[in-house]
């Protein structure tokens, strides 16, 4: 009944000082556990759990003209891919139905599915992830964290995206988040996998480490995807200049003029002017 400010003040009272947070912590140790709270917490069912776990959520989004449009992501947490992506200007429950039946075809879908307790997910969305033979798992009301990698993704789409496009409708938005998850996928570090790739996790061999790096762009010019070029080096080709007889010879320059020099490249072994005996060329 007593919380930590009032047992704080009990203690003033009597001349002792101490601070809240002490008492917190005293009081969590000594609080005996609830009924029904044994098993795992949830922080410990998603890490367990994350290879096979999607999570999906909407992001509400203002064009130009002011008005409404919303994100849909679905995320898988182990790999933070993002494994599917659609904006619609009126979300139903059968769109976003038909959305997680596009994300999950020839039977391939996840044992959960994370989402929260928006109003947009109706039964029509329930009946699909039974047939998917999906766990639904909706997180606690006015509890963001619970859906942390799915929150902490819409949040990197609006400040790395969204803040810096102007959107004129929803074939345009969708444009925009197609290219931008698509760069999420396969060029994009991120922090939560240990900076590697969601598409490839070991990052790839280079088979020619000084080969020239490239910047491609994405969303024109607002990121970039930087790659080393594919080109092999080429071998040193050796020069060997000859010069033609200035007398004697048909073809010959005629009196007074300089020879011109001739050049021909010498194939792999052949002798060069200047090489020393017994040098072999590059």
């Amino acid at each position: 009944m007593w919380g930590a400010e009032r047992i704080r003040g009990a203690l003033l009272k009597r001349g002792i000082q101490v601070g809240k947070r002490t008492i917190q912590r005293h009081m969590r140790a000594a609080r005996p556990p609830r009924p029904g709270r044994g098993g795992q917490s949830w922080a410990t069912f998603v890490r367990n759990h994350a290879h096979e776990t999607w999570a999906c959520d909407f992001l509400p989004v203002v064009d130009l003209g002011f008005r409404s449009l919303f994100a849909f992501f679905i995320v898988e947490l182990d790999s933070r891919r993002v494994v599917h992506v659609g904006a619609p200007r009126h979300p139903t429950d059968a769109w976003v139905a038909q959305q997680l039946r596009e994300a999950t075809p020839f039977g391939i879908a996840p044992r959960y599915l994370i989402r929260d307790n928006d109003r947009k997910y109706g039964s029509a969305f329930d009946r699909v992830a039974a047939g998917s033979r999906m766990t639904v798992l909706r997180t606690p009301i006015r509890a963001p964290r619970a859906n942390a990698i799915c929150e902490r993704f819409l949040g990197s789409v609006r400040r790395e995206c969204l803040d810096h496009i102007l959107i004129l409708g929803a074939g345009q938005l969708r444009r925009v988040l197609r290219e931008y998850v698509a760069y999420a996928n396969t060029a994009r570090p991120h922090q939560g996998i240990g900076q590697a790739i969601p598409s490839a996790r070991a990052p790839a061999p280079t088979a020619h480490p000084t080969a020239p790096i490239v910047a491609i762009p994405v969303l024109g010019g607002l990121h970039h995807d930087y790659r080393r070029t594919a080109c092999v080096p080429l071998p040193r080709l050796n020069r060997r200049m000859t010069t033609r007889a200035s007398t004697g010879a048909a073809g010959a320059p005629p009196s007074g003029t300089r020879a011109r020099p001739t050049f021909a490249w010498a194939g792999a072994g052949a002798p060069v002017p200047g090489d020393r005996p017994g040098r072999q060329p590059h």
